[in-house]
């Protein structure tokens, strides 16, 4: 009889109609509130600025059930409600506001996630990086929203933090390589030592990068098959990275012959360079008579080629070299070659037995064989 006599009074109504009245209108203020400001936001041009369009997006997310908790919890301010409702919805607040905050950081880190995967500009991260930087910073806002409700509400987290704390170093020590893998892969994207489309070269390895994921990198070689290697594996080499080499420095090497005359070695110094000079895309640097070696006068040539297409560096080699072999007929200066003189001291030559060419397949003339030591 005492709980329909409590439900029965009055006043208890009239507190109702009025908590019910104010969320009503709280909920319409908050609404038309948000609306201005996002319609307000989306009047600026995004050639100014990206912000105001990426706050409004964000204020988008708002939702509709929590903002009438919220609404609900400020109006319960202006009635007086038994003790019991208080002590209720005393924490009610401070639910609504950190899932609603949650929810705006959310849709915050999705937004900036998908911007830098739809931008191709060379300083940003690559998608591999870009996805995993998102998922922690999601688990991380979702894992504080949820411990701070928790501690509002009066549970005991310490136990709780404790406990995650040992399961994740457990789960990290049975998942090392991976975590290793993802880690490298992380460090891939923001130091950024190749990129997808660059050429490389590793050890035996070389090729094109073809794909970064979480665990392992593609890279295309030469001779056309694809080489899976792991990221921690992949960072822990020297790796050479010829995609962003501007210039090429170029040396190479020939030799003419040793019966040259001193003004002639002269003078093809002076043709490798006006030979370098004449071409695009290449610095003469130097032309120098290097060394005696075995058989050759030895000439090293050194140029600088502007650009790092390497068809095109190739290109203009076989033009320095084709220039070369012309200048040189033109200077009546051989290219050397290997040779080798024998010396005979004492003693007496060895008796030589040749035969003609016999005139009848089929038989040979006895005539046909010259005497020993004559060599007509």
């Amino acid at each position: 009889m005492q709980d329909w006599t409590y439900w029965l009074e009055p006043d208890l109504w009239i507190n109702l109609a009025i908590v019910l009245g104010a969320t009503l209108i709280f909920h319409l203020l908050l609404r038309s509130a948000i609306g201005l400001v996002r319609r307000h936001l989306d009047a600026i041009p995004e050639a100014r600025s990206r912000w105001p369009a990426f706050i409004s997006r964000i204020l988008g997310r708002t939702n509709g059930l929590l903002l009438f908790a919220f609404s609900l919890l400020l109006a319960l301010k202006l009635a007086e409600l038994p003790p019991n409702w208080h002590s209720a919805l005393s924490h009610g607040w401070f639910i609504a506001l950190a899932l609603q905050v949650a929810l705006w950081l959310d849709t915050g880190v999705r937004l900036w996630t998908t911007g830098l995967l739809q931008r191709k500009g060379t300083g940003d991260l690559n998608p591999v990086t870009t996805t995993i930087i998102s998922i922690l910073v999601l688990i991380l806002i979702w894992a504080v929203m949820l411990l701070s409700i928790l501690a509002n509400l009066g549970v005991n987290i310490t136990a709780l933090v404790a406990s995650l704390g040992v399961g994740g170093i457990a789960i990290a020590l049975a998942v090392q390589t991976l975590l290793s893998d993802m880690f490298a892969s992380l460090s891939i994207g923001v130091d950024k030592p190749f990129e997808i489309g660059d050429f490389v070269v590793f050890g035996s390895v070389a090729g094109t990068i073809e794909h970064i994921g979480m665990k392992t990198t593609r890279i295309r070689s030469l001779s056309g098959e694809q080489i899976v290697c792991a990221n921690a594996s992949l960072l822990s080499q020297t790796l050479h990275n010829y995609k962003r080499m501007n210039t090429r420095r170029i040396v190479f090497k020939f030799g003419i012959a040793y019966d040259t005359p001193t003004a002639k070695v002269r003078e093809v110094t002076e043709l490798v360079r006006k030979v370098i000079e004449a071409i695009p895309e290449t610095r003469f640097d130097r032309a120098h008579f290097l060394s005696f070696d075995d058989s050759q006068l030895t000439l090293e040539v050194v140029h600088i080629v502007q650009t790092s297409d390497y068809n095109r560096y190739m290109d203009i080699q076989q033009e320095i070299n084709l220039g070369l072999l012309q200048g040189l007929r033109d200077l009546d200066v051989r290219f050397a070659f290997p040779t080798r003189s024998l010396e005979f001291i004492g003693g007496q030559l060895p008796e030589l037995s040749l035969a003609r060419r016999p005139r009848n397949s089929a038989s040979v003339d006895s005539d046909a064989l010259v005497e020993p030591g004559n060599l007509a």
